[in-house]
């Protein structure tokens, strides 16, 4: 499997998503974070949906995590194209209580030897205006 992405709509950038779609130019992924009580919030939307405060900001983290779930994509959108792997990550930065979760690409990986639980981190493909964050299996 390569790194590059099916065709695909891209993100429309507005003042709540931009950092999100842009952290990649410096290889950072960002969510908003709530300045009142700390809580990450995706997507971001201006708001803190745990205490409703409009104090939010971008903020870094680490960009890994584990598969919290997946799923095998075999449908062929684009003619001639590979299956590919849709993951919902469990990021470090969440909590039981709060989890942290983003879906994206797996990439570099066969789809057979995907696993819940697999330690993974984010890495950035650049399209137009946006850079997309996909993730890759963590080799120790």
């Amino acid at each position: 499997m390569d790194d590059v992405l099916p065709s695909r709509v891209l993100p429309e950038l507005d003042l709540a998503n931009t950092a999100f779609w842009t952290g990649g130019e410096d290889g950072i992924l960002r969510f908003e974070q709530c300045r009142r009580c700390a809580t990450y919030l995706h997507p971001p939307t201006g708001r803190c949906y745990a205490c409703h405060s409009t104090e939010v900001a971008p903020s870094p983290v680490s960009g890994r995590g584990v598969i919290y779930s997946f799923t095998v994509n075999h449908q062929q959108w684009i003619p001639g194209s590979d299956p590919y792997v849709i993951v919902l990550v469990d990021l470090d930065e969440g909590s039981p209580d709060a989890p942290l979760r983003l879906t994206s690409n797996l990439v570099g990986t066969e789809a057979d030897d995907v696993a819940i639980g697999m330690p993974v981190e984010v890495f950035f493909i650049h399209c137009d205006d946006v850079w997309l964050p996909q993730f890759r299996a963590v080799t120790t």
